[in-house]
């Protein structure tokens, strides 16, 4: 069995397709891993969520923030954004289990045999692997029970912006959000900055941006862990071990990449895209 992460499609169904065509996935053997976002803004949202749901076992999905906004939106607690094209999702006669399949993937999958985690966005860097992965289904209890609703109606904000063991109820829920789905860059307080997206290097020339750093420059309590994530389009793929980076710009015309998960992790598989949308 062969497995490949995958990262960022949203809605991008036909790079999807040639780069399964391309890395040869047998869906009766080998397996997929999605690092989040696979819908949104991209042509194709419903056709791919449809697509990757009828992988079954044969794919793993982790949630991203574009897969949340959709969930919030099915709950009628946020309104759809000029560049959304996830409207058909909700007007399909399949809505209810697409919606279903969707709200009940994790936030985080970790595989000991490599010791690789895969998330959207990052992972806290003080968290351990079990500490992330008990956060992880801490919300995911939320998510799937009767306070789904209630949990959308909060989700949204930037606070609070540091961690810590104390924080409880929705405060403590969404910083777990936004550390999964949003992060990139953290202060030299260990505070989350949410507002600042771009590439490091244009980061580096801002005076006032200086004492910002890329979640992953944190030292972490496992140095060997393979962090597998997606969601930052414009990072420029730093080299630095063990950190396999995967949203690679399908949606603005980019690549959209695939990567071999084994001992190794060094085999990069990519399709070139067309672009769906002008870059934010």
């Amino acid at each position: 069995m062969s497995i490949y992460a995958i990262g960022d499609v949203q809605g991008c169904y036909a790079p999807l397709k040639e780069l399964l065509g391309k890395i040869k996935f047998n869906c009766d053997k080998d397996q997929l891993w999605f690092a989040g976002d696979i819908i949104n803004r991209g042509p194709q949202s419903l056709k791919t969520i449809r697509f990757i749901k009828s992988l079954a076992d044969n794919a793993i999905t982790v949630l991203g923030n574009h897969d949340l906004h959709l969930l919030a939106m099915a709950h009628g607690l946020h309104r759809q954004n000029k560049k959304d094209s996830i409207q058909e999702i909700l007007d399909a006669p399949d809505s209810e289990p697409l919606l279903d399949w969707l709200i009940h993937r994790p936030l985080m999958h970790y595989q000991a045999e490599n010791n690789v985690c895969l998330v959207h966005a990052g992972m806290y860097p003080h968290w351990t692997v079990e500490q992330a992965l008990s956060y992880s289904q801490e919300l995911e209890g939320i998510l799937q029970g009767p306070k789904a609703h209630e949990f959308f109606h909060h989700m949204y904000g930037d606070k609070p912006s540091k961690w810590s063991d104390t924080l409880s109820g929705w405060d403590r829920l969404r910083f777990i959000t936004n550390c999964f789905t949003r992060m990139r860059y953290i202060n030299d307080e260990m505070k989350l900055c949410l507002k600042d997206k771009g590439a490091p290097s244009k980061q580096a020339k801002n005076k006032q941006t200086r004492s910002i750093h890329p979640w992953f420059e944190f030292e972490r309590p496992d140095k060997t862990l393979n962090i597998i994530f997606g969601h930052w389009s414009t990072l420029e793929d730093p080299e630095i071990k063990h950190l396999f980076p995967l949203d690679t710009g399908c949606l603005w015309g980019g690549k959209l990449t695939a990567l071999k998960v084994n001992h190794k992790m060094t085999k990069k598989i990519a399709v070139k895209c067309s672009a769906s949308q002008a870059i934010d």
